[in-house]
């Protein structure tokens, strides 16, 4: 892998086209504050990659109350990455690159596999900013994280970048009676109408097209 993806850096800034032919940066799709797993995946005849996002649909529902993000990344054409999240009942957005430009310039061609050409899947969980918390390599299945440590990583990295995790500091009490939010989650950052729009999935309408 491009020695520049790693732990502590920042993941690019890509803007692919999703499962509506509508482009969209990864940095929208994120938002300012929240983090984000990014599945990078072999495509629809991979059954490892069914199987994996068979597992993060019933993990999804925690990852919307928890404020994390998911987007997934394939190089399959636009009607099969269609077809594939159709068929899973998948509720975040998939990305497709045919140009594979993403696993190029991340430097993961799948050489072994000269029929699809793939790029080796890989799962990113990234904090604010797109930058790089961890990273699995999928190429074998168990490679790639279960839910169980998935969890243990969004509670390390949440612990992280919320201010407001511990109530129990008399300071954060203090500054709460003074209205003083900017510590608070999401308080001080978004409006709950915000909030509910990304919980909901509304991304036209709070990402809207790149």
């Amino acid at each position: 892998m491009n020695p520049d993806i790693a732990p502590g850096k920042s993941f690019p800034d890509y803007v692919l086209p999703d499962h509506t032919r509508i482009p969209r940066r990864l940095s929208a799709l994120q938002g300012k504050d929240d983090p984000m797993l990014l599945v990078l995946i072999r495509g629809f005849f991979c059954p490892k990659d069914r199987e994996q996002l068979k597992e993060l649909n019933r993990f999804y529902p925690q990852l919307v109350v928890g404020s994390c993000r998911l987007v997934v990344i394939t190089t399959d054409d636009w009607h099969t990455t269609n077809n594939l999240r159709q068929q899973l009942d998948a509720h975040y957005p998939f990305l497709y690159d045919e140009k594979r430009q993403v696993r190029d310039e991340l430097d993961i061609p799948e050489y072994t596999d000269t029929q699809h050409d793939p790029m080796v899947p890989h799962t990113f969980l990234l904090g604010p900013g797109l930058k790089i918390h961890r990273v699995w390599n999928g190429y074998y299945y168990w490679g790639r994280p279960s839910t169980a440590e998935l969890h243990a990583e969004l509670r390390e990295l949440t612990r992280g970048i919320r201010g407001d995790w511990d109530l129990s500091d008399p300071e954060l009490k203090r500054q709460w009676d003074a209205g003083v939010k900017t510590n608070f989650y999401p308080y001080g950052v978004k409006s709950m109408e915000q909030t509910l729009k990304e919980m909901a999935g509304a991304v036209d309408q709070y990402a809207g097209s790149a």
